[in-house]
């Protein structure tokens, strides 16, 4: 296969057809696998090595990238552990704190809505004796403040929820959360993910005491991420979850991933000088290619919040039409989900619009499509021309949408 460069000067290899699915992986910014590549090779060093020179060189380039992630975040460096990813900074927070504090309370407050990574490892806690609420959130996909006020009681130890999510890009009040727990002396925790690199997340301004993401999400590399766990008002200490050496100064014991870390950390210094402009780039391509879906294809809305939305997210229903047929048609010219990256095998509707509110058909009826900084005018173009084919011919296919057309309510047959 040859490889060819789009306008915007990402490689794509001639059978890759067009990206939209950046919210499940980004590729790695071409500048991050520069700054990457001397690690594997020409400083081989581990940071734990404090006797020579290249151990002493690899421990540098750990705090450089250190105090890049906490540039961009607005938090101390020494609040940054490393992790392989998001899910274990999540495992780490969750079960950390319920193991450190469940002293003071065994009540935790989350949202239907968050992924398999937050909603997994608070299963497991009520096996070890944990309350958990799941508070569904609005049709708009925001959590309604008084409903998460009300759900607290005084066994209350922690809120956990998203900073924006996965699958419709709803991005939360946390400032308001923020305030709340405060008000009522409990425990902030965000996953962050889909937000870090992409929007304002400073968690200290907000109130948030821990707060998860990944490098892979940032166009960073794969195998690496971060957990903020405040270090002052109050000092958070959670209990180790991986033993064998201290390290992370005691959080986390393992060797670190030195050129994963400094891909990292180029990611979040690339980020927090481009991605104002790239957000307002991607709103753009983003409207657009919503505008012409919802002109041109009749029964078509998108679930999220209207306005608190990740700009380059847009997740769509397309009624009478099932996502996952759908995906099938485009012949691998079209690369978008039906939901999180970490249920793609699942051919359940998602949780998500389930927690919104959405029909079981109408979820089963949605797509997700998600920009990135590589994202072309031109494939938006084409992208918004297959969909619309493939929708209109899946569409004169089916029975139910000839009786719609006919005017018969078919309501009650899906």
């Amino acid at each position: 296969m040859n490889e060819v460069l789009n306008e915007n000067g990402f490689p794509f290899r001639g059978q890759g057809g067009i990206y939209l699915d950046y919210n499940a992986t980004t590729p790695c910014d071409p500048r991050v696998v520069d700054a990457m590549l001397p690690y594997f090779y020409e400083h081989p060093g581990n940071p734990a090595s404090r006797t020579h020179a290249i151990g002493w060189r690899a421990d540098e380039a750990v705090k450089k990238a250190r105090k890049q992630i906490a540039h961009l975040t607005k938090v101390e460096a020494h609040e940054i552990i490393f992790t392989s990813g998001a899910t274990e900074s999540n495992n780490f927070a969750l079960k950390g704190i319920y193991e450190s504090y469940q002293h003071k309370g065994n009540h935790i407050i989350t949202l239907t809505t968050e992924h398999k990574a937050v909603l997994d490892p608070l299963k497991k806690l009520e096996t070890l004796g944990a309350e958990v609420t799941y508070l569904d959130v609005e049709p708009d996909g925001m959590v309604d403040l008084q409903k998460l006020e009300n759900a607290i009681t005084s066994q209350t130890l922690l809120i956990a929820t998203m900073w924006a999510n996965n699958e419709t890009g709803v991005i939360q009040n946390m400032k308001a959360i923020g305030e709340l727990c405060n008000q009522k002396n409990i425990l902030l925790f965000s996953d962050a993910t889909q937000a870090v690199g992409k929007i304002q997340t400073h968690p200290k301004e907000l109130g948030v005491q821990l707060m998860s993401f990944s490098a892979h999400k940032m166009y960073g590399p794969k195998g690496v991420g971060a957990l903020y766990v405040a270090h002052q008002d109050p000092k958070i200490k959670l209990a180790e979850q991986m033993n064998g050496g201290g390290h992370e100064r005691g959080n986390r014991s393992g060797t670190l991933n030195v050129p994963g870390i400094v891909g990292f950390g180029k990611a979040a210094e690339i980020a927090q000088q481009e991605m104002e402009v790239d957000s307002a780039r991607l709103q753009q391509l983003r409207d657009k290619f919503e505008n012409t879906l919802l002109q041109q294809l009749e029964l078509t809305s998108i679930n999220g919040h209207s306005k608190n939305r990740l700009a380059h997210t847009c997740n769509m229903s397309f009624k009478f039409i099932d996502g996952e047929a759908l995906m099938n048609t485009f012949n691998q010219r079209l690369a978008v989900a039906s939901g999180s990256a970490c249920t793609s095998a699942s051919i359940e509707p998602s949780h998500v619009l389930l927690g919104m509110g959405l029909s079981k058909h109408l979820a089963q009826a949605s797509l997700r499509f998600s920009l990135g900084k590589f994202t072309t005018e031109a494939e938006i173009d084409e992208a918004a021309a297959i969909i619309i084919a493939n929708v209109n011919h899946q569409r004169a296919l089916s029975p139910i949408w000839e009786m719609y057309k006919d005017g018969v309510d078919v309501e009650g047959l899906i």
